[in-house]
């Protein structure tokens, strides 16, 4: 299996390609529209390179991280129970 620290620079990948679209504005959810778009780009450019579906399952995980942090899913404080 490849190191975890090429399939972070994928996710470096992803950002930097987000980060360089115009039109996205500051609107939650274009980011993460944006950063989908990418992921689906660099998943079909790269995922030939890594054992079947770990690429897919770390951009997977990444876009479900961005999705809690940009506030388009509820997180529930486990603290709060």
């Amino acid at each position: 299996m490849k190191p975890i620290h090429l399939l972070v620079e994928e996710r470096v990948r992803v950002e930097k390609s987000a980060a360089g679209l115009t039109g996205i504005g500051s609107d939650p959810r274009s980011q993460y529209l944006a950063l989908e778009e990418i992921s689906i780009q660099v998943l079909d450019s790269a995922f030939d390179s890594y054992p079947e579906g770990v690429l897919a399952a770390y951009l997977q995980s990444y876009l479900y991280m961005r999705q809690l942090e940009l506030g388009l899913i509820p997180f529930t404080n486990p603290l709060e129970s």
